[in-house]
């Protein structure tokens, strides 16, 4: 049964492929560990034109990968809209992060010392932000992802 779902899960793969119009982006995108062809067309086609955005924090923001909290002078004063953004890519990111934790050993490390300092979901959250943040500058400057200037 499981062998019989592999092959409708490749042939569904194959045929997304087909039917997308492929770009130079997802190219780089599936440079990265952790991104295969379907997170790849996820964040090619969610997040359109890079130079939509002026910096990696609004590209960041807009993956939902930050939170929206407003403060001042140290001081909470209210929380934003957190559910501005793009849900899809903040999906995708969050899967990314998943599998670059599971088969990167720089960004597991990474993660482990966010895990001591709060918790496991804190911490992949932290490292989809990384990868939200690469992602941007790899679409940008059109250069393949770099683990250590990611993470080191």
């Amino acid at each position: 049964m499981l062998q019989a779902l592999d092959k409708q899960v490749a042939l569904i793969e194959r045929q997304t492929l087909q039917a997308v119009e492929l770009k130079d982006a997802f190219q780089l995108l599936t440079s990265v560990t952790g991104i295969g062809p379907i997170l790849g067309l996820t964040i090619m086609l969610e997040t359109g034109d890079i130079n939509r955005f002026s910096a990696a924090g609004n590209y960041a923001s807009y993956c939902r990968c930050v939170n929206s909290i407003r403060e001042s002078n140290g001081k909470k004063k209210g929380t934003g809209n957190r559910k501005a953004g793009n849900k899809y890519l903040s999906w995708a990111f969050s899967e990314a992060a998943h599998y670059l934790v599971r088969f990167d050993a720089t960004a597991k490390r990474f993660y482990e010392r966010k895990k001591q300092k709060r918790n496991g979901i804190v911490a992949i959250r932290a490292v989809a932000h990384k990868i939200a943040r690469a992602v941007f500058h790899m679409l940008k400057n059109k250069q393949a992802f770099d683990i250590e200037r990611a993470f080191g």
